[in-house]
């Protein structure tokens, strides 16, 4: 049976009702869901999507699919590998949670979806809302990049800039969240989008000949990307489908590093900000600040999923890194010169892990350069 659960209470609710959050702890929620082994030796004569994987996947036969999924794999180095995943419909990765999201909308008869995002997820779901003919807003924190807002508007959306930061925005999206016949598109708080970012891993270990590199180096915001990759791993070792698990390693921009100070202290859970000097009335009602950073897809300074993302991190041997932003902008530019054009929150994982000699590693360029700020 497929139902909601909370990780922390361990509280059961059905998947057809519309709460986005545990009603307990107003902790994000998990998925019960029994996915079966996908069979490698079938996948050949599948459809070349997402939807490929549709024994490991909550739905199938959707109506909303764009086609997305199935990101080339590039060779950067000997050891380091890129899955170009800005080559999907929204050119973000973004878009293999946000089908899930639009798909569970519509067959839950959503009269408006809310979604709020730092520019990559809002694109993506206004874009899966429009196919699924579902009337959709989308908030956003003042500055996001004007070409990811113009694309929101672009595919019918109503836009709500937000005064302040991502943390900000999302305070705004969940107050909203609750209004009579909304459905809150959260791909933070909503499961099914892990299940959508888990078939990343998938098409690696299908396109490695049923194998995984040593290590995933992934980009850390709110760790959908990461924790959907952990469910993934978790399930192929399951089924008997890899022999050995890679480490998950987390990129933090230097500048908003929650994740990354938490890990070193080997704490559980985010360690409280000390001393945010400047915005003192924040500070004072608990809400966490973000300093600015070029990464802006993962300025995230009090991701829900904090717990999870810690323990999926170690329990994989891995660990989380940080870049400052000259090395960001820096491998951005280097990216662009082999070719592969992104922004620049798609760059810290290579700005993390373009040197490894000693081990081999996947690092995904989650979104296209085309829609960052002409500034960056």
């Amino acid at each position: 049976m497929t139902r909601y659960r909370c990780p922390d209470c361990t509280g059961h609710w059905p998947v057809d009702s519309a709460i986005w959050r545990c009603p307990s702890c107003e902790g994000p929620l998990d998925l019960d869901f029994p996915a079966a082994p996908v069979p490698r030796e079938h996948l050949g004569a599948r459809g070349g999507s997402l939807w490929r994987y549709a024994e490991a996947l909550p739905f199938t036969a959707p109506t909303c699919s764009l086609g997305e999924g199935r990101t080339p794999l590039v060779t950067l180095t000997h050891t380091v590998s890129a899955k170009v995943e800005f080559l999907m419909p929204t050119l973000s990765f973004k878009d293999r949670g946000a089908v899930m999201l639009a798909e569970l909308a519509r067959r839950l008869g959503a009269r408006r979806v809310l979604a709020d995002s730092s520019g990559n997820a809002g694109c993506a779901i206004s874009a899966y809302c429009a196919r699924a003919g579902l009337d959709c807003t989308v908030m956003v924190p003042e500055g996001t990049s004007p070409t990811k807002t113009e694309q929101i508007r672009a595919h019918g959306a109503r836009l709500e800039v937000v005064p302040g930061d991502r943390e900000a925005t999302a305070e705004a999206a969940r107050a909203a969240a609750d209004q009579p016949g909304v459905f809150y598109a959260s791909h933070v708080y909503n499961p099914y989008f892990l299940h959508g970012t888990k078939t990343y891993v998938y098409e690696l270990w299908e396109d490695l000949g049923g194998t995984l590199p040593e290590t995933l180096v992934l980009p850390v915001g709110n760790g959908t990307l990461l924790l959907g990759a952990s469910l993934a791993v978790g399930e192929l070792r399951a089924h008997g489908l890899i022999d050995t698990a890679p480490a998950l390693v987390g990129v933090q921009a230097e500048a908003v590093a929650p994740l990354a100070a938490a890990h070193r202290a080997g704490a559980e859970d985010l360690i409280a900000p000390r001393g945010a000097a400047g915005d003192g009335a924040k500070v004072a009602a608990g809400i966490a600040v973000a300093p600015a950073t070029v990464a802006e897809g993962i300025a995230v300074a009090a991701p829900p999923r904090a717990r999870q993302i810690l323990r999926a991190v170690r329990e994989s041997g891995g660990r989380i890194l940080t870049v400052p932003e000259d090395a960001v902008l820096a491998a951005q530019r280097d990216l662009a010169r082999r070719g592969l054009f992104v922004e620049p929150t798609a760059a810290v994982c290579w700005a993390a892990a373009g040197t490894w000699t000693d081990r081999t590693a996947v690092v995904p360029l989650c979104g296209a350069g085309a829609k960052s700020d002409p500034a960056h």
